[in-house]
């Protein structure tokens, strides 16, 4: 579809949404850092399809998309004070209130995909106790959306190893990442997703990290023109309510909703692969090079990661070191 076209299709989906809004019980508004087209985004068009047409339009969904109300480090607090009644944040915006959700970002401690699979299975022994703890913090987890692996970025030449990344200026977006690059040697500097784009287009930072998803959404092969494939962390979004929202809600609306985000959670889940191959190709055929690094090249960057483990069990606390056995028993 033409951006223009797109772009009307978008106003007159968004007008029949405020006018079904008028018209619903309920009202859902969920704010999204990403915008509509990316894999998250249609995530929560199957949500809203799937709630509003089992409500029979008692339950109205608006998305808000490419943080128009906010931005990814806001929505923790948005949600939890009610201000919006549900939100899609990164799992690692969680991290100053719980420390022990940042368990998905020690180096390549989730390697294959059926250990990603066992440890974000809802009531799982990882993810159950993130999500009771996240209820602390005035918020429900819904369900959890895939967005692959962590990859960096950078401009004529790939990252293979900790060497390219000493004195280095780092795109993260979260601290436990930062502390994977500060002991590779390079500097991190924490830029939220939707500021992205310019700050690789200025020179804000040398290198990026970031999903490939993102890179296809957001057409990150405009401002980087490389790709390194190292997978060193599993990058997890969640969708949460506000509780006392929810709590409020009619039995038969929890139902609607739960069995709509089960359904998103499956399907997102279930084509991450296919998204993560469609995103590479994408950036290839915009020009960009996708660089694997050799097994000889992954060995370097675990051999600098044993500080982030340390710091994580130092600040994660009992929670932390349960979720972290958990995940060794994979």
């Amino acid at each position: 579809m033409k951006p223009i076209a797109w772009a009307l299709g978008a106003l007159m989906a968004f007008g029949l949404s405020a006018g079904a809004a008028d018209a619903a019980d309920t009202t859902l508004r969920i704010s999204l850092q990403l915008p509509l087209k990316s894999h998250l985004g249609q995530n929560l068009l199957l949500f809203k399809e799937e709630v509003e047409k089992n409500s029979n339009g008692d339950i109205a969904v608006e998305i808000y998309d490419s943080a128009q109300l906010y931005k990814d480090k806001e929505v923790p607090a948005a949600v939890g004070s009610g201000a919006i009644e549900m939100g899609v944040a990164s799992l690692t915006r969680y991290v100053g209130d719980i420390p022990a959700v940042d368990i998905f970002y020690q180096p390549f401690l989730f390697d294959t995909a059926d250990k990603v699979r066992a440890a974000v299975a809802p009531g799982s022994p990882v993810r159950g106790p993130l999500d009771d703890a996240i209820k602390e913090t005035g918020s429900n987890v819904l369900w959890w959306q895939a967005y692959g692996g962590a990859i960096m970025l950078s401009k004529d030449a790939p990252v293979k190893t900790p060497e390219d990344m000493k004195g280095k200026k780092v795109r993260v977006f979260g601290k436990t990442l930062g502390d994977f690059v500060t002991a590779a040697g390079g500097a991190p500097t924490l830029i939220s997703g939707s500021e992205q784009y310019l700050a690789y287009q200025r020179g804000t930072v040398d290198i990026g990290m970031t999903g490939v998803s993102g890179v296809k959404s957001r057409k990150l092969w405009e401002v980087m023109d490389t790709i390194t494939v190292t997978n060193h962390a599993d990058i997890e979004f969640i969708v949460v309510v506000n509780s006392d929202f929810w709590n409020g809600l009619p039995d038969e609306h929890k139902a609607i909703i739960e069995a709509a985000a089960l359904k998103a959670e499956s399907d997102v889940r279930d084509r991450v692969s296919q998204i993560e191959a469609d995103a590479y190709a994408a950036a290839e055929e915009n020009g960009m090079t996708v660089y694997k690094p050799t097994a000889e090249e992954i060995s370097a960057w675990k051999s600098v990661s044993q500080p982030v483990y340390d710091a994580y069990k130092e600040k994660a606390g009992k929670l932390g070191e349960t979720v972290l056995d958990a995940a060794n028993n994979l």
